[in-house]
């Protein structure tokens, strides 16, 4: 790795917190200078602007949590299994989230209602990952004889998300996991209940 792209790495490392903590709006240049270490030109060496930098600092905290996720669930040959271990990540991460601030597509989504909205696409891009991801795992398990044939890989993986997203937010404002953890109860009960 060159030193470009270490120096790249860590600024959107480093951004990925400031951001998912701050917001967009509540992070300044001199922000993100002094979390790098780095001066403006320094920066804007490395990226064009701060969007480019928010941008970057979105996908990398995305990936992050991803990439914990499939560690967990990789080795597990069964479709509800999966789903099953992804609800505990979400429950034990809840309140110590993988990055500083709690889950970024929920962050990044709702700062681009009012603002922001050039990464509207960039959230909703990840959500769509997400949800194709869900239910091509859901399908598999139809297939494999994991999952009953009449659930609807689509409609399955669309109230999955919404449960992790709204029990975050809930266990967000309420600095408790007890809306999550119920939550939780309620997609594992619903994933014994779509088991074959």
């Amino acid at each position: 790795m060159s030193k470009k792209e270490s120096t790249r790495d860590m600024i959107v490392a480093k951004a990925a917190v400031l951001f998912n903590k701050q917001g967009f709006s509540g992070t300044s240049m001199s922000d993100l200078m002094e979390v790098t270490g780095l001066t403006k030109g320094g920066l804007y060496g490395n990226f064009k602007s701060k969007e480019e930098i928010a941008e970057a600092a979105f996908d990398y905290a995305v990936q992050q949590i991803w990439d914990l996720i499939s560690v967990r669930t990789q080795a597990m040959e069964n479709s509800v299994d999966k789903l099953c271990e992804v609800v505990r990540f979400y429950e034990e991460h809840i309140t110590r989230p993988p990055i500083d601030g709690g889950c970024p597509i929920l962050n990044a989504g709702a700062e681009t209602d009012y603002h922001n909205t050039y990464m509207q696409p960039r959230v909703k891009h990840a959500i769509s990952i997400w949800h194709k991801r869900l239910s091509k795992t859901i399908q598999k398990g139809i297939e494999k004889g994991e999952i009953k044939e009449d659930v609807v890989p689509e409609d399955f993986a669309t109230i999955f998300i919404a449960c992790i997203e709204g029990g975050a937010l809930l266990s967000q404002v309420q600095k408790s996991n007890d809306h999550f953890s119920r939550i939780a109860r309620f997609l594992q009960n619903e994933l014994q209940k779509i088991r074959s």
